[in-house]
């Protein structure tokens, strides 16, 4: 995928890419730190068909929402040649028994022989947490593993 930058004298920066469809979808970084996610019109791609200003925190958010698809397509994808190994995201409840502590409180690599590979937040991806990460009411935790350690997960997740 390449992704053209262009200087906006007085402005900012353009990133954008070219979609398979022939639209364009970019950003727009402003010398004042705003953005503006852009999108341009299907039968003209130098017309712009969508202008959205977004904060710091929606940027981030929909950076972290578009990074953790191509995480767990990624985790997928790499474990289809590895016969009885899956990835599977489990909500994190405020019923459970673990919302608000660590990962390494629920011993789920030792009682289940699964790996945490990330933690998806508010639209952010929590890469490879370490034990001491908390997990909060909200959270998808991305866990690896065999179908029967992902069902001892889900019951330690779940656990009230």
């Amino acid at each position: 995928m390449n992704i053209v930058e262009t200087p906006l004298p007085g402005i900012g920066v353009r990133r954008e890419l070219t979609l398979t469809t022939g639209r364009r979808v970019g950003v727009v970084t402003r010398r004042d730190g705003q953005t503006e996610l852009i999108v341009s019109r299907l039968d003209d791609p130098d017309a712009c068909a969508a202008s959205i200003p977004l904060s710091a925190d929606e940027s981030a958010a929909l950076g972290g929402l578009l990074g953790g698809t191509k995480l767990i397509a990624q985790l997928s994808a790499e474990q289809k040649d590895l016969p009885g190994v899956s990835t599977q995201q489990f909500p994190m409840h405020e019923t459970s028994r673990y919302a608000g502590r660590t990962l390494g409180e629920t011993q789920m690599r030792t009682l289940t022989g699964t790996s945490v590979v990330a933690i998806l937040r508010e639209g952010s991806v929590l890469a490879s947490p370490r034990p001491d990460q908390v997990m909060l009411s909200g959270d998808v935790i991305v866990i690896v593993g065999t179908d029967s350690g992902l069902t001892a997960a889900a019951e330690i997740l779940q656990s009230i």
